[in-house]
């Protein structure tokens, strides 16, 4: 405010630059002072007339409708005939721009950070031990500039005044407790970090920043979030572990551009059904927590690649789960679990399971991880190995540590790539520990020598678990585990010894897979009324008998690797088939068959010479979610495809069309799916 000791000229200039002086420092009348001060102006004294003109219409409680006309000449006026004005002095000197700026307290930030940030839209403030956030980092774009009183020159090389809004702000690694409601005024925020803080709450305020991508608030004291928080809908990355987090709010599930959710490391008992809803998150970190259960809802996650359930008190595996088809990597390491989750996930390459209460491996539970690379089930109770084991031909490390395997299959070896085998701290017999000691190479090779050696076994005594003629299948799964296995017996047909055995059983599950056949035994009609699985993989099946249409209660079949190129009609009658594994084979089309088939979830017709599919009937198919036509002879792709909602996995690659172009068959099923719906006619 202007001394009332000092008396003034009462010019028109001198009233109108005392009222200029008291206006309010906002981000509009900082922008008129700004112009008012620097534009290259006249001062009409020898030619020319160039002026800035700003009617005001209220001053300091009066009201005045006359135009002010400031000339260049009134800003060195000013400096010169007010010397000894209190809001001109700065430090001894000159501050002409006092009157317009904002009194800061508390800590601030070195002038040359701020200045440096306001042409780089990004403030990195990490361990700097602050214990609250600067108010002029807050106002970083809304405060006049200090360099504004030192130049005031458009033509100069630092132009001060034109800024980029903060878009990046890190605050990791301090001491901060609370974060301002005035965050608010940062709204073109796209990250901001606050992790390896002391935050024990957040302002609902964090909710108007609508442009936030990325929020890291992991390692602090949050014990709840904010609903505010749950409406930003351009989050992509939440992360959220080592905080007190005891629940999470069901408007989380209105996230839905999240794509990364880390909560691991706090003390949640339970998840919300609303996390269901997070359509687009692929990665979900839940480990090192309380939860003794999963909601149903995690199923509607379809895209997510890695889910981490570790360090919790888990018992079981939701069986509603097994529709995330897309799931990459499971890790279940430190649970009670006493059984593998039994997952049809076609695309599953890597499964953690060690540290559990497992005490046995099932067939059904390793038939589905037919993409499985890494197996780890160390530190478990498993006592055998079952032959399907064999059966996981992509897999390259299984890691058995401390389990209580006596024996181990010879099927091992037939592994092709696999590469790692640990066995250390099992009871083993029958192997030298020295041979354990030389690696897994040496190892698969004596296991390949015992298959060798097996057939030539003379004067052997018939035992409860070998047949008395050379069909050796192991009564103890038939009669417990309802298993028939008669698998790489490199055999061209099945003997009834093998069915005799299995007589007045229950069988639920049939592998002849890796043989010789070129037809299928007649007497599989004998398992009709309780057969759900039948493996007849590799072989050399040119065509499919009518006995298979016979077994009603068939819900995976696998005919992968053989030399089939139609199916029956009769297989319309499985009403109940789920899945169906045809790779391999010397199929020209789809086959019509399986368009009738509307139970079918998972059809695989990779490498084959398919040329096209009839889209229109494919929409029958209503619960199908998975489906692979890759490597085969496509030339086009139907619109119509995308009307298949069901499709949650659709592989296309390896196919000679054109549309869709490779970069969107490589984003995924999602890009496929809205590319192939924006080309339907409308």
């Amino acid at each position: 405010m202007i001394p009332k000791s000092t008396s003034y000229p009462s010019t028109d200039q001198d009233i109108f630059l005392q009222r200029l002086l008291r206006l309010e420092t906002t981000r509009t009348d900082f922008n008129l002072k700004a112009a008012l001060l620097t534009r290259k102006l006249s001062c009409g004294r020898g030619g020319g007339d160039k002026h800035v003109r700003y009617k005001h219409t209220q001053c300091r409680g009066h009201t005045c409708t006359r135009t002010w006309t400031l000339y260049l000449d009134l800003y060195p006026y000013l400096c010169s005939s007010y010397p000894d004005m209190s809001r001109f002095r700065r430090g001894g000197k000159v501050d002409s721009l006092s009157g317009f700026r904002t009194e800061q307290t508390g800590p601030s930030v070195p002038n040359g950070l701020v200045q440096a940030a306001r042409k780089s839209g990004q403030l990195n403030l990490s361990g700097r031990g602050l214990g609250e956030v600067p108010q002029n980092v807050y106002r970083i774009n809304v405060d006049t500039p200090e360099e504004a009183n030192q130049n005031l020159s458009f033509g100069a090389a630092d132009r001060w005044w034109e800024q980029t809004e903060l878009t990046k702000l890190l605050l990791s690694s301090n001491q901060l407790t609370t974060l301002s409601d005035d965050i608010r005024l940062l709204p073109a925020l796209t990250t901001l970090d606050l992790h390896d803080n002391q935050l024990t709450s957040l302002p609902g305020a964090l909710g108007e920043l609508e442009q936030l991508q990325q929020l890291r608030l992991s390692h602090n004291q949050l014990s709840t979030l904010p609903l505010e928080m749950c409406g930003l809908r351009n989050l992509h990355s939440l992360t959220l572990q080592k905080n007190l987090l005891e629940t999470l709010p069901e408007e989380l599930g209105q996230l839905d551009n999240l794509t990364e959710l880390v909560l691991s490391n706090n003390h949640l008992k339970s998840l919300p059904s609303g996390l269901g809803r997070l359509a687009c998150l692929q990665k979900l970190d839940l480990s090192h927590n309380l939860l003794e259960s999963l909601p149903d809802s995690l199923a509607k996650l379809a895209n997510l690649k890695l889910l981490d359930c570790s360090n919790n008190q888990l018992t079981g595996f939701p069986v509603s789960l097994s529709e995330m088809t897309n799931l990459e990597q499971l890790y279940l390491r430190h649970n009670k679990l006493r059984l593998l989750p039994q997952l049809p996930a076609p695309n599953l390459k890597e499964l953690y399971a060690g540290n559990n209460q497992i005490h046995q491996l099932e067939s059904e539970q390793l038939a589905s991880l037919a993409a499985i690379s890494i197996l780890e089930l160390r530190d478990n109770k498993i006592q055998s190995l079952p032959d399907e084991l064999a059966l996981l031909s992509t897999l390259t490390r299984l890691d058995l540590t401390n389990n209580d395997v006596g024996t181990l299959p010879a099927s091992l070896s037939l592994l092709p790539n696999l590469k790692v085998l640990m066995l250390e701290g099992n009871p083993l017999r029958g192997i030298r520990r020295d041979l354990l000691s030389r690696g897994t190479t040496e190892l698969l090779k004596y296991l390949k020598g015992r298959i060798k050696e097996e057939p030539d076994k003379a004067n052997e005594s018939p035992t409860a678990m070998t047949l008395p003629s050379q069909a050796s299948v192991n009564i103890h799964n038939i009669q417990t585990l309802k298993i028939l296995d008669y698998s790489e017996k490199r055999s061209d047909n099945v003997p009834d010894e093998v069915f005799d055995a299995a007589a007045g059983q229950t069988v639920t599950t049939i592998n002849f897979s890796k043989n010789q056949l070129t037809t299928l035994p007649p007497r599989l009609a004998e398992f009709q009324g309780s057969l759900t699985e039948l493996n007849l993989g590799f072989n050399k099946l040119p065509c499919l008998a009518p006995a298979v249409s016979s077994l009603v209660q068939l819900t995976h079949l696998d005919l992968r690797n053989n030399q089939l190129s139609d199916l029956p009609s009769d297989l319309g009658t499985l009403k109940k088939l789920r899945s169906v594994i045809l790779n391999f084979n010397k199929f020209k089309c789809f086959p019509d068959v399986l368009y009738e088939i509307v139970s079918l979830e998972t059809v695989l017709l990779g490498n084959n010479q398919v040329g096209g599919v009839d889209a229109g009937r494919l929409k029958a198919l209503v619960a199908l979610s998975t489906l692979d036509l890759s490597n085969n002879d496509l030339l086009n792709i139907a619109p119509e495809l995308g009307l298949c909602t069901s499709l949650r996995c659709l592989s296309l690659d390896g196919n000679p069309f054109r549309t869709p172009r490779a970069a969107i068959v490589a984003k995924g099923t999602d890009a496929v799916m809205e590319y192939l719906r924006s080309r339907i006619p409308t």
